[in-house]
């Protein structure tokens, strides 16, 4: 039991963090001033379970199949790489904005839609397949899932408000340093 408590508080924590100012982020800011906020919030909760249901079992996968020090080393120079693609910032491109775009379907499957298409590949889908890699699977997709769905929620709910009083840059490089933290500590743990 503690496996899991201490596995779905990592995922969520990380999660959490790697979602602030994510694009996905943004998209949902976006969403919210296209529909109202429940549908957005129901098609980000269904497309987030989905993304990660599928990043845990990869990441279970190759904890399963690779020694503990590889996955340590590999992991910890991920995060390190997640912390400089923080810096780095995300931007919606014409191609995220045309995915919030008013669409003849339901609010749901519009939102679904574009959220899982935006976190295939995305830095919180690699993060939980490398958290996966070293922890409990269920832990850690629940977690993650739940962290980053609570991440998007406040980007709804008050996203505005929080651009016009926290600036981007304090909030990019608080996340930045926080996985660089995380990376650093992996990489002495796999030595």
């Amino acid at each position: 039991m503690d496996a899991l408590v201490t596995s779905f508080a990592i995922g969520f924590a990380v999660i959490f963090v790697a979602e602030l100012g994510d694009k996905s982020q943004l998209m949902a800011m976006l969403f919210a001033t296209r529909y109202r906020p429940a549908p957005v919030l129901a098609g980000i909760c269904i497309a987030t379970t989905a993304v990660h249901a599928v990043s845990v079992g990869v990441g279970h996968g190759l904890g399963a199949a690779l020694p503990a020090t590889w996955i340590s080393l590999v992991a910890g120079l991920a995060f390190l790489g997640f912390a400089a693609w923080t810096l780095r910032g995300d931007v919606l491109h014409e191609s995220d904005q045309a995915r919030t775009r008013r669409t003849g379907r339901s609010a749901v499957i519009a939102v679904t839609t574009a959220f899982f298409l935006a976190e295939l590949g995305d830095k919180t889908m690699l993060a939980t397949v490398t958290l996966a890699t070293q922890h409990q699977w269920f832990g850690i997709w629940v977690g993650s899932t739940v962290g980053m769905v609570i991440a998007d929620a406040i980007a709804i709910a008050i996203g505005h408000h929080l651009a016009v009083r926290l600036p981007e840059r304090a909030i990019r490089y608080s996340a930045a340093a926080l996985f660089a933290l995380g990376g650093l500590w992996l990489l002495i743990g796999a030595t």
